[in-house]
């Protein structure tokens, strides 16, 4: 007899930790930018703007490539798959290194967007395989957990290793990118040997716990279509279409965020150093909300709240950090803005699994993903921009601020909508 808590607790002590620490790195290897900015814009001659379109290219290398990667994932599987996505990204991360001019810049960062996509909606797949659907909420947000670590590790790191300026001859910029590709590539070689990619190739599982997963999880999916395991059909569901629209804010607000607070916190006059350590502050306020508000509603049938009041309460401390003229409000209201922002993204990714499987699952996680993260281009091109036309550090977060509320509003328009569509879906007895 297979003890559910017990299979679903080994499953997640063997996979959690090691997929954490992936994305950890790949965290770490999309906010470098936002440190190395700091020496980075005036040592290649760069304005606050340019920089930004630079640091953006990643957003549209990813667009680009994210679901066909996903789909070359379910055909050769997550262990070759996510070694390859590694192995390739700490290279162009390296290279980042040696940058020597704007176009330079440009081009490594559009292929360092190339070689990532696919992780991120892949490992949402992966747990499409291996969790039951009532334990998906909390195992993305254990998941994203390590995307608030990779912050809280990246933003002391960061300071350390730009103060690391001139050290053997190389920049303070130029080492934020060295040490944080080599462990990329190191990862890429351990996940080849490490990662199961499905619970029938697993042999840390019996038998007999492996049959009562694959039933489990038949018996969650069979109710769905028979268009759910389509890959093209779901590009095209109106589902998908409608949650990659509403989730555009929230990588939008994200990364707008995490890629501007350096600089704020840098306008209060603290040294690099300092500026790391007091960034470690709202991502710690990040992993406790990820793990918080997931765990909450995966109890509860009704998912929507779950995402529209933390985004909303995001969205005003975005406003409120904008308003008040006292660096250390400024700062709290930033950093429980960074919760409402991230907290309601793993409530939002266990959705579509509800309706799309297989084939189906890796191209609409994928599809939303990528559309979604268009935001991080918007973002990381208008908040300099408007940084620029203002002169002012912190005006940006009233853009955030509307883009998040938007969002957050729209996740409840298209709940609402689709949620009557099922009901008047449901046959009337007689």
């Amino acid at each position: 007899m297979v003890n559910e808590q017990q299979l679903i607790s080994k499953i997640t002590w063997r996979l959690m930790p090691f997929l954490g620490i992936l994305y950890l790195i790949a965290y770490i290897d999309r906010q470098n930018v936002s440190y190395a900015k700091l020496q980075m814009v005036d040592a290649l001659g760069m304005s606050e703007y340019a920089y930004g379109l630079g640091a953006s290219l990643f957003f549209i290398g990813y667009f680009l490539f994210e679901v066909p990667s996903n789909l070359f994932l379910d055909k050769f599987g997550a262990r070759v798959w996510f070694a390859r996505i590694l192995v390739s990204w700490g290279i162009v991360t390296i290279l980042l290194s040696y940058t020597q001019n704007a176009t330079m810049f440009y081009i490594l960062r559009f292929l360092l967007g190339v070689c990532e996509a696919g992780f991120f909606p892949g490992v949402l797949y992966l747990l499409t395989l291996w969790f039951p659907a009532d334990y998906r909420g909390r195992m993305v947000g254990l998941f994203m957990i390590f995307s608030a670590l990779a912050n809280a590790v990246g933003a002391p790191v960061g300071g350390m290793l730009l103060d690391l300026d001139g050290f053997l001859g190389h920049a303070g910029w130029q080492w934020v990118f060295l040490a944080t590709g080599i462990p990329a590539v190191v990862a890429g070689i351990v996940t080849f040997f490490y990662l199961n990619g499905r619970p029938e190739d697993a042999d840390f599982l019996s038998d007999e716990e492996k049959s009562w997963l694959a039933n489990r999880l038949a018996s969650e999916n069979s109710g769905m279509d028979h268009n759910a395991e389509n890959g093209f059909k779901a590009l095209i569901d109106p589902r998908v279409l409608l949650m990659a629209l509403c989730y555009i804010a929230f990588p939008l607000a994200a990364y707008g965020l995490s890629y501007w607070l350096p600089t704020i916190v840098k306008a209060f006059g603290v040294s690099n150093t300092v500026n790391g350590f007091l960034n470690i502050i709202p991502w710690m306020l990040v992993a406790i909300a990820l793990w918080a508000v997931p765990a909450a509603a995966d109890k509860v049938k009704a998912k929507t709240p779950y995402i529209v009041i933390p985004a909303l309460i995001g969205a005003a401390c975005l406003v409120l950090s904008a308003l008040v003229p006292n660096n250390t409000l400024q700062f709290i209201f930033l950093c429980i803005a960074a919760a409402g922002i991230f907290a309601p993204q793993p409530v939002f990714w266990s959705l579509p699994s509800r309706f799309l499987k297989g084939a189906g699952a890796a191209a609409g996680l994928a599809a939303i993903n990528s559309v979604g993260n268009l935001g991080g281009f918007v973002a990381q091109n208008v908040v300099p921009w408007i940084k620029d036309e203002t002169g002012s550090t912190i005006a940006p977060m009233f853009f955030l601020a509307a883009c998040l509320a938007a969002g957050a509003l729209l996740v409840f328009v298209v709940a609402t909508v689709m949620t009557r569509k099922q009901h008047d879906a449901v046959p009337r007895s007689a």
